[in-house]
């Protein structure tokens, strides 16, 4: 007599295939490994190596028009603007105006001032790193001035040929408008850090 609890052709006692964790274990690293790859690489292009083209004459002589560098814009995430640094910036936070590269020389609270061609940061004369010449236009630096908080003074290093805070089409540079440091130029008679 047929036992009535036995399904025919299902048999519970036969060997079961087993799974071999270890291949699966290697392939999902190894997407782990690509997807890592992947964000480390998309976070250093979009932190370090966003292009931009140095328009006009204003930085000469530490940039030419048409070199073609590399901005980092992680660094003013974290940390504010020192002197000397070069930055870029679009001048009044118009999102729509190409980015304007200027030398960071005066500091929230500084007092900044031009007078006979030397320009002067808290009432000493300011040592350029830059080779600049004399300054034929203070601008609104005739008298002196004290740099606003969350604002930047900025120059460009052809002093006589630049549209910079001297002037107020430009102005004091707000935080909010700086975009990125200026960090390596990648053509080859200037190929190097930027300084």
């Amino acid at each position: 007599m047929k036992n009535p609890l036995k399904k025919d052709g299902l048999n519970f006692n036969r060997k079961r295939r087993k799974i071999e964790f270890s291949r699966f274990q290697r392939v999902f690293i190894f997407l782990g490994e690509m997807i890592a790859v992947v964000l480390l690489s998309y976070f250093v292009v979009i932190s370090y190596g966003i292009r931009i083209d140095s328009l006009g004459e204003s930085m000469e002589p530490t940039l030419q028009e048409g070199d073609v560098l590399l901005m980092d814009k992680l660094k003013y995430r974290l940390l504010s603007p020192s002197k000397n640094d070069i930055i870029a910036f679009q001048p009044s936070g118009n999102l729509n105006s190409k980015y304007s590269i200027k030398r960071v020389i005066g500091l929230p609270g500084d007092l900044i001032k031009i007078e006979n061609g030397t320009l002067y940061v808290n009432n000493e004369a300011y040592r350029d790193v830059a080779d600049t010449e004399s300054i034929k236009d203070a601008g609104i630096a005739e008298n002196e001035i004290t740099v606003p908080s969350g604002s930047y003074f900025v120059l460009g290093d052809n002093r006589n040929n630049s549209e910079d805070s001297r002037y107020e089409t430009i102005g004091m540079v707000r935080d909010e408008e700086i975009v990125a440091r200026i960090w390596f130029d990648l053509t080859m008679s200037n190929f190097g850090f930027v300084n």
